[in-house]
């Protein structure tokens, strides 16, 4: 019987990692697929984002409504649910007509994948405790990183057998397999919430993420002082004042906001931050370098991006063990301090020597970042009570995907601007110098080149040197954080005179 048991369980933290492969893999896969979109279906270039974006939306707003929604109704059932949702929409997307179709399935699908994280990282909550808890929980972030650095690659890999829609048919197939097992070996639960989910709190949180995501989306189409920007903005900062408000006055709140009160629970929010700006940007960012700048194949640069992908294979599962002779806060601080140094070591490097010499920076990077990275999942867990485990990581899950949004925006505009300011140094004022330099930051050097009537050296050289000046100012942002988590992870003398 305890054989049969472990099995059960094995099968039942096989079906979470599962889903932790699915969600990301949707988030990063897809983009390499928007060529041949473009070419079948002819959609403009900014619907083409919103495949992208679509899905960023509505995952990151929908994080931790969907947490509540698994103290509210059950952990089973907000799985099966989010997983089935899921699936439909992955299927409908594989043959869906246009991209504006596509767009508006990819929302649909984060919504899914929002449910069913939660709902699988949740389910765990109760099966393990301490060191078990934290083994399991490095593994299941290990997946999630998993899908994140490799989506590209599978997906390109897909797209030199079959079509587009093949990537969406075999996402579809892998989240049934789910649903099987979460069907078959997850036991039911019955909802531990006593009332009904906080409705008021619910639309205006996710109301105010959605429109500060969305601003943060259209920085860089737009710029920072448009109105397309500073409205959804704006609404977002008033949403987030009526959100606080009804939390603060209703009896069974969706966040619990005294948890902000708890720095060790800031703590991990800060964590949970730290990779979109860390490797996130890279993942998307160094590719469209490789090739754009240093003209090298597309081949040759995803071959290239697997030294900064490759150590979540393995880091994030070696993180727990270390926990054995150091504390927690010393581990994720020592990761993004080797983070910090490979940022720096990449900026002096990139564009001199050949690609293996900057394999070394991008295998540093990801090793540093794959330390926090198989902590923190179950550092969201265990710095709150198991009951309100669901709260807990749809608030961390919140945090990392909007993240991810905010950060590549950020980025982009930063880029956009040190460009800019290099070549308005050196050309004269009457052309199109800022337009050139947003083009440029999205990889475009040929539509750049064109706008600035030839220079494409001068470009490529501004080009060089803002990338250097962005991964300087991301090294310092990484050991920013590595004093700062150690601080807010330290407990109080009474926290630490308790048993």
């Amino acid at each position: 019987m305890p054989s049969s048991s472990s099995f059960s369980l094995s099968l039942q933290v096989l079906a979470a990692c599962l889903t932790g492969l699915l969600i990301p893999l949707c988030f990063t896969g897809p983009a390499v697929a928007l060529p041949a979109l473009a070419a079948e279906l002819h959609g403009s270039a900014a619907a083409l984002n919103w495949v992208i974006n679509a899905y960023i939306l509505s995952y990151g707003s929908a994080m931790m409504v969907a947490g509540s929604l698994t103290d509210v109704l059950g952990r089973r059932r907000v799985w099966l649910a989010g997983l089935a949702l899921f699936c439909v929409a992955t299927l409908a997307i594989a043959v869906a007509p246009s991209v504006a179709w596509i767009a508006a399935l990819r929302f649909v699908q984060g919504l899914g994948g929002a449910a069913a994280f939660a709902a699988a990282m949740s389910s765990l909550a109760p099966l393990f405790h301490g060191a078990a808890r934290n083994r399991v929980m490095s593994v299941l972030g290990t997946t999630f990183g998993m899908g994140l650095a490799f989506g590209p690659l599978v997906a390109g890999a897909m797209l030199a057998l079959a079509r587009w829609p093949a990537i969406f048919y075999a996402t579809a197939a892998l989240g049934v397999i789910g649903i099987l097992l979460v069907w078959g070996k997850v036991p039911a639960d019955p909802p531990r919430g006593k009332g009904r989910l906080d409705w008021p709190g619910a639309l205006s949180f996710s109301a105010a993420l959605a429109l500060l995501t969305l601003g943060m989306l259209l920085a860089p189409e737009h710029g920072w002082h448009s109105g397309a920007v500073l409205l959804p903005v704006t609404l977002s900062v008033i949403l987030a004042c009526v959100f606080i408000a009804i939390e603060r006055r209703t009896t069974q709140p969706m966040l619990d906001l005294s948890l902000f009160r708890q720095r060790r629970f800031v703590a991990v929010q800060v964590l949970a931050a730290s990779p979109a700006f860390l490797f996130i940007v890279l993942i998307v960012m160094l590719p469209g370098r490789f090739i754009g700048i240093d003209n090298m194949s597309a081949l040759a640069a995803g071959r290239l991006m697997t030294a900064l992908a490759a150590p979540l294979l393995l880091v994030p599962m070696l993180a727990p063990l270390l926990l054995r002779w150091v504390k927690a806060g010393t581990v994720c601080a020592a990761g993004l301090l080797l983070a910090a140094a490979g940022l720096a070591w990449l900026a002096q490097v990139l564009g001199h020597g050949t690609p293996a010499d900057w394999a070394g920076p991008l295998l540093l990077i990801g090793t540093g970042i794959g330390l926090p990275w198989g902590l923190m999942d179950g550092m969201a867990l265990n710095v709150v009570k198991t009951a309100r485990a669901g709260m807990a990581t749809g608030i961390f899950n919140t945090v990392r995907i909007s993240a991810d949004g905010v950060a590549l925006a950020l980025a982009g505009a930063v880029l956009a601007g040190l460009i800019g300011a290099g070549l308005a140094r050196q050309l004269p004022a009457d052309l199109p110098v800022l337009a050139a330099a947003s083009r440029a930051a999205l990889g475009d050097i040929q539509q750049a080149t064109q706008l600035l009537g030839g220079q494409e050296a001068l470009l490529r050289a501004s080009y060089d040197a803002a990338f250097r000046q962005l991964l300087g100012g991301l090294a310092g942002l990484a050991v920013a954080l590595a004093a700062l988590v150690p601080c807010l992870l330290r407990k109080d003398g009474t926290q630490a005179s308790r048993p």
